[in-house]
């Protein structure tokens, strides 16, 4: 049988109306219905970044931008022809849509890429794990390489230093000596901790990475988005808080837990902690996300291609593979 290899971009996915709120809730409470409470809430948020989700759009593009870079790649370097495939955790095209059809198109080999650098049982396990159950489904037609972490990779490292340095300029000269960096990634349960999820340390890793290229060597770390009271701290708000004690007044926030603009990026940090600084006092600037910069793609690309090869090299590849 003839190889032919697709490469599986795997993202939260994202409402793509007001109307479908509700599903894709239902979704992520594992078919539970939200309360009138519960929907009403995510509603209003959406309705404040617009009624919908930037995410999805965002990641198909990101797998156009990504497939195109691949197939200019030398033959010697990149099987042709190479498909790039998208697959959604929460919404449609579910991961398991997109593994059917994959399959439907005689892909025979395939690399996973969550995009979402840090492993966590919570969540880059959980992604392989809806695509695992998918391929086992269909009778596992389609061999895969998961890529379980990709925290440090250099173009990562260098696409983030690079949106620092940008929005650093972007405060007034006389400021800029008094800027406190920030980053923040999504929170997760505390009870993490009790299974030595790595989770922490890559978040710790990337930031590390980031702050060194940029040539930053004070710089602080809070979750957000935590979707309880059990969840990692310091929250974002709670650090703020410390922040304008301390007398800060300028802060640069820097979620290198996110890849694209989505409603914990569009929300959280730029209405719910923007509100929260300048109530505290404190101008409070956010870097661009990746999205679609080059060097994200360069990235995904230098990933994709060196895991077809069965190589490590910036990243993790998952020890059990389908």
């Amino acid at each position: 049988m003839e190889r032919r290899w697709g490469i599986l971009l795997m993202a939260y996915g994202g409402p793509n109306s007001l109307d479908e709120v509700e599903p894709y809730y239902t979704h992520i409470l594992r078919g539970r219905k939200p309360s009138a409470e519960m929907l009403h809430e995510l509603m209003e948020r959406y309705r404040a970044i617009g009624g919908k989700s930037p995410i999805n759009d965002i990641t198909f593009a990101q797998a156009q931008l990504l497939q195109e870079r691949l197939n200019t790649r030398p033959p010697s370097l990149v099987p042709r022809p190479v498909s790039v495939y998208v697959g959604m955790k929460h919404w449609h095209p579910y991961i398991a849509e997109a593994i059917e059809r994959m399959a439907s198109d005689g892909v025979t080999e395939a690399v996973g890429i969550i995009l979402a650098p840090h492993y966590s049982r919570r969540s880059v396990a959980e992604y392989i794990g809806y695509a695992t159950e998918a391929l086992e489904r269909l009778g596992n037609p389609i061999r895969f390489r998961f890529v379980e972490s990709w925290a440090t990779h250099p173009l990562l490292v260098r696409c983030f230093a690079e949106k620092v340095r940008k929005a650093w300029a972007q405060f007034d000269e006389a400021e800029r000596d008094k800027v406190q960096l920030l980053f923040t990634a999504h929170s997760l349960p505390q009870r993490i901790l009790e299974w030595n999820d790595p989770y922490p340390d890559e978040l710790r890793r990337t930031c590390e990475a980031v702050a060194q290229t940029v040539g930053v060597s004070d710089w602080l770390f809070a979750y957000q988005s935590a979707s309880g009271t059990d969840w990692l701290g310091p929250d974002i708000l709670e650090v703020l808080d410390e922040l304008a004690g301390q007398g800060h007044r300028y802060v640069l926030v820097a979620p290198i837990g996110f890849l694209c603009d989505h409603l914990e990026v569009l929300y959280d940090i730029d209405i719910e902690a923007t509100e929260k600084a300048q109530k505290l006092g404190i101008k409070l600037r956010r870097i661009e996300m990746p999205n679609t910069d080059p060097l994200l793609i360069g990235a995904l690309a230098d990933i994709a291609q060196k895991a077809m090869s069965g190589v490590e090299d910036g990243f993790r590849l998952a020890r059990k593979a389908a």
